[in-house]
């Protein structure tokens, strides 16, 4: 079995129904949400997922709600995301949910990260550390904030140039690419623009506050801004 990460094509050859690859903590995932009739039936479920992941040597994030189950999965840094491992579990986790009556879907699903534009991240970065009691990662020419723990957005400081007027914030919402769409459609019906089409999509509210929708799926250029 390949330990090597797979590209977003090579999931969707895989045929997994219900995931998502998406990115959560600069790290491509597959993401899923089963949808349960009781608590009792998530906690069967996660209870058996992780008899599952433990005979692989492996593992999942899991967050059981009453109605819910989230599942993420990936190798990890060390192998830059997700590898054939994480495609087999995903099958047996599948295999659980279909077996418990539950519905697995991810068009709900989504990552969000939280974009500072500034010129000095070496400057900023450790402000926004602090005050939030976060951990900062940074190198020569980026920075990260995040939450030790991987639940709160990730902050991260994108280059830029120090002319004003210029934006501060936006965000980076990382959804499937079926879901691109559907998001450009619902934000122009709602008073936004589109800004430009790049992989995924940046739109501007009516004050000209931006967002990217993101997506692994190459269109016409690069991700986000």
């Amino acid at each position: 079995m390949s330990t090597k990460a797979m590209t977003g094509q090579q999931i969707i050859d895989a045929g997994l129904g219900g995931w998502a690859f998406l990115v959560h903590y600069g790290l491509f995932r597959l993401h899923t949400r089963i949808k349960t009739e009781s608590f009792g039936t998530g906690l069967k479920i996660v209870n058996e997922i992780g008899q599952v992941a433990e005979e692989m040597n492996h593992h999942a994030d899991l967050d059981l709600r009453p109605s819910r189950v989230d599942v993420r999965l990936t190798s990890g840094y060390e192998a830059h995301g997700v590898t054939e491992r994480d495609v087999s579990l995903a099958r047996r986790i599948s295999a659980i949910a279909a077996a418990a009556g539950a519905e697995l879907e991810s068009r709900s699903l989504s990552c969000i990260e939280l974009a500072l534009d500034t010129p000095d991240h070496e400057k900023i970065a450790p402000f926004w550390a602090a005050v939030l009691d976060r951990e900062l990662v940074s190198g020569d020419d980026f920075a990260d904030v995040g939450d030790r723990n991987q639940v709160l957005p990730l902050i991260f400081f994108q280059q830029s140039g120090s002319d004003e007027p210029r934006q501060r914030w936006h965000l980076d919402v990382w959804v499937d690419p079926e879901q691109v769409q559907p998001r450009v459609d619902a934000a122009l019906a709602a008073g936004g623009t589109l800004v430009k089409r790049d992989q995924g999509a940046m739109l501007s509210d009516p004050d000209g506050n931006k967002i990217c929708v993101c997506t692994w799926q190459p269109t016409d250029g690069v991700i986000g801004a």
